[in-house]
Formats: C-alpha cells, sequence, structure tokens
C-alpha cells in the first residue's frame, strides 16, 4: 500500500496544486468585479474540486448531521483538529452558513486562492506572537459574524492532532467568541480519520482514509444557563467523546 502511496501522492500534488492556480485568479474575478457572492460560490466550488483531488489518494466523506443548521443567526463551530485535509470539508459540506475561520497570521500569504480567501472572505488572521494583535482580530472577527450571520469555526486544541487522539481545549480564544457573540448557537463538530492522509509523513500520504465529519445538536448560547467554563466542558466532552480511537 505504502509503495503504491508514492505515484498516486505525485499525482495528487500536481492536481491539487493545478486547482490552486486555476482558481486564484477566478477567486480574485469573482471578489473584485462581482463581489462578496461570487466569490463564495467561487470558494464553495474550489473546495468541491480540492475533495475531487483527494478521492485519487482514495480518500472518501461522509457527512452526518441530524440537526438542522440555525437560519439567520450567527453560529460558532467548535471542532477537533486533524490535519489541513479538515478544512475542504468543513467549507463544502457546511456551505450554507458561509464557515469562516481564525487562522494564523503566515497562512495569509504565499498560498494561491487559499491566502487570497483567507484575507477577503471574512476569516481572521491571527499573530500568535503578539497577543494585543491577536485580540482584536478576534474581536473584529466576532462583530463581522455578528454582523453577516454567518459560522465562526474554531479549533480549540491549537494545533492539529498528528495521531486523531485529541489535544486539551485551549480556551481563551473560544471564551472570546462565546462573550462577543452571546446570541449565536454553537455546533460541536468531530472529525475523524483525517490524520491518516499523513499518516507517513507530508510524502507518501495516506491511501484510504474515510474521513467523517458529524455535526452535533447545537446549543443556543442564549438560553443556556450554566457557566462559560461549564458550557466548553460540555463542548469538549461531546466533540472528543465521537473521536475513534
Amino acid at each position: 500500500m505504502k509503495l503504491l502511496a508514492y505515484p498516486l501522492t505525485i499525482l495528487y500534488l500536481i492536481a491539487f496544486g493545478l486547482t490552486l492556480l486555476v482558481f486564484h485568479p477566478i477567486l480574485w474575478i469573482s471578489h473584485r468585479v462581482f463581489g462578496y457572492t461570487a466569490l463564495q460560490n467561487s470558494v464553495n466550488v474550489l473546495q468541491f474540486c480540492l475533495l475531487r483531488c483527494l478521492n485519487i489518494l482514495g480518500t472518501r466523506f461522509t457527512y452526518n448531521n441530524p440537526y438542522p443548521l440555525p437560519k439567520n443567526t450567527p453560529i460558532i463551530i467548535v471542532s477537533n483538529h486533524q490535519s489541513m485535509y479538515d478544512i475542504s470539508p468543513i467549507i463544502w459540506f457546511m456551505r450554507e452558513v458561509h464557515p469562516k475561520f481564525i487562522s494564523k497570521l503566515e497562512l495569509g500569504k504565499g498560498i494561491p486562492s487559499v491566502s487570497y480567501n483567507l484575507r477577503h472572505g471574512g476569516s481572521a488572521l491571527i499573530d500568535r506572537k503578539n497577543a494585543r494583535q491577536s485580540i482584536k482580530a478576534i474581536n473584529d472577527f466576532s462583530t463581522f459574524i455578528n454582523e453577516k450571520k454567518y459560522a465562526a469555526v474554531i479549533f480549540p486544541e491549537g494545533t492539529r492532532s498528528k495521531t486523531g487522539e485529541p489535544k486539551p481545549f485551549q480556551r481563551r480564544g473560544l471564551q472570546t467568541l462565546i462573550k462577543n457573540l452571546p446570541d449565536a448557537y454553537i455546533i460541536p463538530l468531530t472529525i475523524n480519520n483525517s490524520w491518516k492522509t499523513l499518516r507517513y509523513g507530508k510524502f507518501p500520504m495516506g491511501l484510504g482514509a474515510h474521513i467523517t465529519l458529524t455535526a452535533h445538536k447545537p446549543i443556543n448560547l442564549a438560553t443556556f444557563t450554566a457557566t462559560t467554563d461549564e458550557l466548553i466542558d460540555q463542548v469538549e466532552q461531546t466533540v472528543k467523546q465521537s473521536i475513534n480511537s
């Protein structure tokens, strides 16, 4: 299986790179000429194409959501984080609520399509070495999410889990979002098996991963009576109890 992974990874990387290069001018034109809606539609199509690129590696995707996504209200999607391949399925499968990310500042430049969308699509870029900048960026991000009634995506583990084993939640960013978005709904989201795409490292990539996303019952902050810490404890437990060991 690993021997087969070498040529398939090369094929995937070619397809992945070409997709980002082709879509970069499409995103630029969509945004500059037609505005946000066109940009978002182009971004969604980009994510669909990136998922198809992963199919080259035998990667499959399943999205489980027995609960309707809340409409016309800000949302906070709280997810575990296993690899960079968590991003595209979240954007594609939850596209109706316009997921926006809190990302590190370095991703905002140098990556075709990805960096452009992060800078212009409504996500927050934070400098992990600059607490003041990070707080301001998250506050501005919260205002944007609240006004537009979009979804903020946060990975409270902070860094990716390379083995699927969840890390403890770092609470500060989530606490800030909860404070700034008191009328939001929180959707706990569990991702499984995306770490397997990198089980051998970046090259070759892992084959045949079945990535699943499970959206749990939304929590209405306006009617939640416990403390913020108790809320985060509940969300963390909900996310982690569905992670496959």
